[in-house]
């Protein structure tokens, strides 16, 4: 669990109320269209290209332990 909070501290910040939640469900999501639109980039988008399904894992497994860490299910 420990190596989860290194790795994902942002998705381990305690949650008190479903707007919260869904402010830092927002965010990844938000990120998440940061990175798509720099794929759409010519110069960029050959960099970032590589990297951006790693990316979009990171988030969509943040997002995950966001929710599960609000439902006290970790």
């Amino acid at each position: 669990m420990e190596i989860l909070r290194k790795i994902f501290p942002f998705s381990f910040k305690a949650k008190k109320d479903v707007g919260e939640l869904l402010l830092h469900i927002l965010i990844h999501l938000g990120v998440g269209a940061v990175v798509t639109l720099l794929v759409a980039l010519p110069v960029v988008g050959r960099i970032i290209g590589v990297l951006s399904g790693i990316i979009d894992l990171y988030l969509t497994v943040g997002i995950v332990l966001s929710v599960l860490n609000y439902c006290k299910a970790l």
